[in-house]
């Protein structure tokens, strides 16, 4: 992948995550974590509130041509964050009752309009 296109990618990204925080402290939640970072996986994003703590994965897409980010979190993805997600209560270990993993997808317009999110609860288990 061109240098130029994966800065535009990690950009964009990084918008996604940006606009996916605020949302959840709008929502009452505290940012604990964002790009927390093992070999084994990533996690976009860790917040808490009241006893619950979320992992919550941030997909992007520029336009709806090759489908809804959300569409892009598939097993193999799901299995990341959920390895991830044990280290990171292993290592970090917040002090919630509850855990779950939400999804945030964001799609930004091609033209100037502001971008649409989607915020899934709970959108998938911890097996």
């Amino acid at each position: 992948m061109a240098e130029g296109v994966l800065s535009k990618r990690l950009a964009l990204g990084q918008r996604a995550e940006s606009l996916a925080a605020r949302h959840l402290e709008d929502l009452g939640f505290a940012i604990l974590a964002r790009n927390w970072r093992r070999p084994e996986g990533e996690l976009d994003l860790v917040v808490t509130k009241e006893g619950l703590c979320v992992f919550v994965e941030v997909r992007s897409r520029t336009g709806s041509e090759r489908g809804h980010p959300l569409e892009t979190v598939d097993a193999r993805k799901r299995a990341r964050v959920r390895r991830a997600a044990r280290l990171f209560i292993d290592e970090e270990r917040p002090t919630a009752a509850v855990f779950r993993f939400d999804v945030v997808g964001v799609t930004f317009a091609l033209d100037d309009s502001p971008p649409e999110m989607v915020h899934v609860e709970d959108a998938f288990a911890a097996d």
